[in-house]
C-alpha cells in the first residue's frame, strides 16, 4: 500500500487484538490487489442502544486508482464477526473493480439450441440432440411452450441442461 492503514474508532478504545485483526486482513486485500493507496478503516459502537446489546459497525474506505471504494457499516454483536464480514464484502468490492479494469464481465450463456432427435409419445418422453452431438433426455412434462404430442422429429428447441440420475436431460423445453 502507499499510504499507512488509517484505523479510526467511535464511542470506544481498541484492543491490540482489534488492531492486529484489521491490519492482518488490510494486509490481505492488499496482496489480493496491490493498488490501493488507502485505506480507512472505522469501527464504532452507538452510545445509546442499551436495551439491545452493544452493536458493533465497520466501515471500510479505500482510494484505488481511477475510483474509491467504499463498505459502509457491516454491523454484528461480535465486533471480530463485523471485521470479517466488512472485510469481505470490501475484497469483493474490489474483484468487481479488478474485473472491470481489466475489461473483464460476466458472460452470460445463451440458452443452448438443440434438435428433436427421438420422440415416444406413448411413454411420454424423448431425446434431443445438441450441436456437440450430445444427446440429451426430456420428460413430456419439461416442454413449456407446446404439447408433448405435438413434438416432432427435427424440432428446433432450446432447453436448459442438468445431471439427472442416468445422465444429461433437459429440465426445461421450449420450442422455437
Amino acid at each position: 500500500m502507499e499510504t499507512e492503514l488509517q484505523i479510526t474508532s467511535r464511542n470506544m478504545d481498541l484492543s491490540e487484538s482489534v488492531k492486529s485483526e484489521v491490519m492482518k486482513r488490510t494486509e490481505k486485500l492488499e496482496k489480493f490487489y496491490e493498488r490501493i493507496t488507502r485505506c480507512r478503516v472505522v469501527i464504532e459502537t452507538p452510545h445509546r442502544n442499551h436495551n439491545q446489546g452493544k452493536q458493533y459497525y465497520v466501515n471500510v474506505n479505500m482510494s484505488v486508482p481511477g475510483g474509491e471504494l467504499i463498505v459502509k457499516k457491516q454491523s454484528s454483536q461480535d465486533l471480530f464477526v463485523a471485521i470479517r464480514d466488512s472485510f469481505n464484502a470490501a475484497r469483493r468490492k474490489l474483484e468487481d473493480f479488478a474485473r472491470r479494469q481489466r475489461g473483464e464481465t460476466k458472460q452470460h450463456g445463451g440458452i443452448p439450441v438443440a434438435r428433436v432427435s427421438s420422440i415416444f409419445h406413448d411413454m411420454g418422453y424423448g431425446f434431443i440432440m445438441t450441436s456437440d452431438n450430445k444427446e440429451v433426455y426430456f420428460h413430456k412434462n419439461s416442454v413449456r411452450n407446446a404439447r408433448f404430442e405435438h413434438l416432432q422429429l427435427g424440432m428446433e428447441v432450446r432447453f436448459v441442461e442438468e445431471q439427472g440420475e442416468k445422465g444429461p436431460m433437459a429440465s426445461t423445453v421450449t420450442v422455437m
